[in-house]
């Protein structure tokens, strides 16, 4: 019996972009920009979501570029997307929503 996640339908994806604003994607990946305030705020982000993903033993690609962090979550087992990607993506829009974003 195999332990990873199946992938997502294209209606359960659907479903869950609907519940996630500011997010983004396909089969292929769920993707979300985020604008912080500043560098420093950006890499705290990125600090404060690691010890999220440890736990979940699911890690993000990451691309920071001053005080914008892009991040792509795909369940690279599986070859796309699954509900371990949503609830990181939750995760992620806690983290975001406790530190100052642009304005």
């Amino acid at each position: 019996m195999s332990s990873r996640p199946a992938p997502l339908t294209d209606d359960q994806l659907a479903a869950a972009l609907a519940e996630r604003p500011g997010w983004t994607g396909s089969a292929a990946g769920l993707q979300r920009t985020i604008e912080f305030a500043d560098f420093l705020t950006a890499v705290r982000f990125i600090d404060e979501l690691a010890p999220h993903c440890e736990r979940l033993d699911h890690h993000p690609d990451l691309r920071l570029s001053w005080r914008r962090v892009e991040l792509t979550l795909v369940t690279h087992s599986t070859g796309g997307v699954t509900a371990l990607d949503v609830e990181l993506a939750a995760v992620v829009d806690d983290v975001a929503a406790a530190l100052p974003l642009a304005s």
